[in-house]
């Protein structure tokens, strides 16, 4: 009874963990939507996007709504930065925060940087080639046949769909077209899981083990971050 109750606490604890994490940086992402395109998710898609994510994770509606509302404050000023690194074994790490205060954000992930052989921040445009920027959204296999579902999605600027495990599977399309296909979603009446803007490497690398293992402790550090919303590298 006793090691089941701790094994219970232990999982709940991880869990409230991982929520403090990413509940931040979830509401960021809603109130750099609203700021941009209004607070209105039917007529601001990034909006209904980020909202989506957010439902996904679970996180609250109080939560939402007030993310949502800081929009309209002074507190809801963020400054949407990217930066670029390279560490060992020709790893290439994209960087895209969203911070009140960037001083911080490059010194935080500076110190990342300095603490790991062999590893720097480069000046920002120095991997831009490196990585393709693609909207991709995840959604579960709907009722109506797939075929049918990527012959009406290429209208809305799809370029490629993937199966994955689970009857999940993922659309891609040039990031221009996340609005067109955000679209193309709603008009088949597909719900989404999950949706967002990534950096895809062209050339991704293969590491072993060990050199996965050395990257993994960089790049959790990074992932940390109260002010990283997304981290992108070449390893496959």
């Amino acid at each position: 009874m006793g090691r089941a109750f701790e094994y219970r606490r232990a999982a709940k604890e991880k869990r409230w963990d991982k929520m403090s994490k990413i509940f931040p940086k979830l509401a960021k992402a809603i109130t750099v939507a609203a700021k941009e395109g209004g607070v209105d998710p039917m007529m601001n898609a990034k909006l209904r996007t980020a909202i989506a994510n957010a439902k996904a994770q679970n996180m609250p509606r109080d939560n939402i709504e007030a993310a949502i509302k800081r929009a309209n404050g002074k507190d809801g000023v963020f400054s949407e930065i990217t930066y670029e690194g390279k560490a060992n074994n020709g790893v290439l790490i994209f960087i895209e925060c969203t911070t009140d205060n960037p001083t911080r954000t490059i010194a935080n992930l500076k110190s990342y940087f300095n603490k790991t052989p062999n590893a720097s921040i480069v000046p920002n445009g120095s991997l831009e080639f490196m990585f393709s920027r693609k909207s991709v959204f995840e959604f579960h296999k709907p009722q109506i046949d797939m075929e049918e579902v990527e012959l009406e999605l290429i209208d809305y600027g799809l370029e490629e769909l993937t199966q994955m495990e689970d009857d999940r599977w993922i659309a891609y399309g040039d990031y221009t077209d996340f609005g067109k296909l955000s679209e193309g979603f709603e008009k088949l009446a597909i719900p989404i899981t999950k949706a967002s803007l990534q950096r895809i490497a062209n050339n991704p690398i293969v590491l072993t083990e060990e050199q996965l293992i050395e990257a993994e402790k960089l790049l959790d550090k990074i992932e940390e971050d109260d002010d990283v919303q997304a981290v992108y590298t070449n390893i496959e």
